[in-house]
């Protein structure tokens, strides 16, 4: 029995070493082929998510459009607004100073940070990617060196790199402290996605229960009158309702005005105790591939994408 189970120990160590070695290879192949060609790298993944050959010839679904857009629709504007610290410009220059939160400041290198001077709750990002946000709801408890050398990580890391959305890599690097905004019982706020095509908001995506890394296994849509639609594999059977928020309105009149010269942009904003906040703008949502949704989804979106001419 204990030679069996020895066995058997040893066969599995052999495995995870064997899957390690084999993911190690895989993405330093994946890696070397973004390098080479972009269109190359996202068939490959493509189809190692979807089974199914990329179509970039005649895109019909959100995804394939989605990829489209990110491979030949290189618009400055899109840098500019998926930063998220020159985002604030555009969003000012269209009037919506007010739904921005309050910036405590913004820093080239964590080292400039003066942590003694932010208030009780701020959140950091590094401005050029998505995840790259530290949230501090208690600054008795923070750990500055673990914020330090996580921000320092994420300033050297090129964004673009990580599933080949393109428009990350025309972004400076910087970091940002925002005014910390709060929901209910002192949570992380419900996050209303709104997905907006050609300046026309279709749907939300409303995102609860999230934790201080902004996670959650939650995810329910909507459409503008507040019916459930069937858009996501894994709340297909939930019984799951998010309140209609107080600012759906505001929010849909900031979303389709901010989103006016895109094909697409998923505009993040959050009710706070009935006024609308702006989160960020998102171009390129799961790096364009999102097995997660239906196929209703999936043809309803495509539907709505006007591809533009190609801008290199």
């Amino acid at each position: 029995m204990k030679k069996i189970i020895r066995n058997t120990y040893l066969k599995s160590g052999v495995t995870q070493k064997y899957y390690a070695l084999a993911n190690k290879v895989r993405l330093k192949y994946e890696d070397l082929l973004l390098h080479l060609s972009p269109v190359q790298f996202s068939k490959f993944r493509y189809r190692k998510l979807f089974n199914r050959k990329l179509n970039l010839l005649l895109p019909t679904t959100y995804s394939e459009k989605l990829i489209w857009l990110n491979l030949y629709w290189k618009h400055p504007l899109k840098a500019e607004c998926g930063d998220k610290y020159t985002m604030r410009a555009y969003v000012q220059k269209h009037g919506y100073n007010n739904i921005l939160p309050e910036l405590f400041g913004v820093y080239n290198k964590s080292s400039e940070i003066d942590f003694a001077a932010l208030p009780q709750k701020f959140v950091l990002k590094c401005t050029h990617g998505c995840g790259f946000n530290i949230i501090c709801t208690n600054k008795n408890h923070f750990d500055t060196a673990r914020a330090t050398q996580l921000l320092d990580t994420w300033l050297k890391t090129d964004y673009s790199k990580n599933a080949g959305e393109l428009h990350y890599a025309a972004m400076t690097p910087r970091i940002i402290c925002e005014e910390f905004l709060e929901g209910l019982s002192g949570k992380q706020p419900t996050d209303f996605k709104f997905f907006c095509f050609n300046g026309k908001a279709f749907c939300v995506l409303v995102a609860t229960d999230r934790d201080l890394e902004g996670h959650t296994d939650k995810y329910d849509f909507y459409d503008l009158n507040w019916n459930k639609l069937p858009y996501y594999k894994s709340s297909l059977n939930s019984e799951r309702l998010t309140p209609k928020p107080a600012a759906l309105q505001e929010m849909i009149e900031i979303a389709e005005t901010l989103s006016k010269p895109f094909p697409f942009v998923r505009m993040d904003l959050y009710d706070i105790h009935g006024k609308a906040m702006l989160g960020e703008m998102t171009f390129t949502p799961a790096g364009c591939m999102s097995p997660g949704l239906t196929d209703v989804a999936q043809n309803t979106w495509g539907s709505l994408i006007t591809l533009p001419a190609p801008v290199a």
